[in-house]
């Protein structure tokens, strides 16, 4: 890998590098925080941040979601993909470290607009605890240079975001387990906080799981018609989310229906 450059925050070290075309994120490990195919900003690079759009499914209308909350800013990959392909979509970020901010301001093309992109330095779970904003979109993808969350994997966290989303809203948040039990603890609290709605997708080749959790009732969908919309959402976007559908497919039966 080829260095580009490296900023010093308050908590981490952030660390750019450059490797056959892709720029990568690190907060002070080898552990890869985020990454840009420089040839392709817009695009998702990584396979779990694909996942992480698969609400996209669950909700196929193009003014969805009007509103989103991300909670963890990493390399903006997520928030260059909805800003560009829901060019209605009002996005707040919040991240805990300026250095991060900085970074993906300066190497990885983070969108300077604030009629529609807010960003704030600050804590996620105190945000959602505090805040009474509302959001169709709550995407967690928050972790400090050992993976650690902090309390983004806890049930008051998980509760608060459950108040924090409007009716028909869902949450995608990104699990990565780093101890013995810690995945099923998780989504055990994640089930108690959204009453059974959830998901978790099968984990990728990555390591990294998706969970998605839904504010309120229940819609079915089932596979075939969300291989549907998945090819109306790769021919507007480039997106391709049909590995994802394939590995529900082995993990759950090609005719079971989602409801979320």
């Amino acid at each position: 890998m080829v260095e580009s450059g490296d900023l010093v925050g308050r908590e981490s070290r952030v660390d750019v590098r450059e490797e056959r075309g892709v720029r990568y994120l690190h907060l002070g490990s080898e552990w890869v925080q985020g990454a840009m195919r420089i040839a392709r900003p817009w695009a998702l690079e990584l396979e779990y941040t694909r996942d992480l759009m698969f609400p996209l499914l669950l909700r196929p209308a193009p003014s969805w979601p009007a509103s989103v909350l991300q909670v963890g800013l990493g390399a903006a990959s997520v928030t260059r993909f909805l800003y560009r392909y829901r060019p209605r979509s009002r996005l707040t970020v919040v991240e805990i470290a300026p250095a991060v901010v900085a970074a993906a301001r300066h190497f990885f093309k983070l969108p300077e607009d604030r009629s529609r992109l807010r960003i704030e330095i600050g804590d996620g779970h105190e945000h959602v605890a505090t805040h009474e904003r509302r959001y169709d979109l709550i995407i967690v993808d928050g972790y400090d240079e050992g993976g650690r969350t902090g309390m983004l994997e806890t049930l008051p966290f998980y509760a608060n975001c459950r108040a924090r989303l409007e009716p028909g809203g869902l949450l995608a948040t990104n699990l990565v387990e780093r101890r013995s039990g810690g995945l099923v603890s998780s989504a055990s609290r994640l089930a108690l906080a959204f009453d059974d709605r959830m998901l978790v997708l099968p984990r990728g080749i990555d390591g990294n799981t998706i969970a998605l959790a839904a504010a309120d009732r229940r819609r079915a969908v089932s596979l075939e018609s969300l291989r549907k919309r998945a090819k109306k959402l790769r021919e507007a976007t480039g997106l391709d989310l049909d590995p994802t559908l394939e590995r529900l497919a082995r993990s759950l039966g090609e005719d079971a229906t989602l409801a979320l």
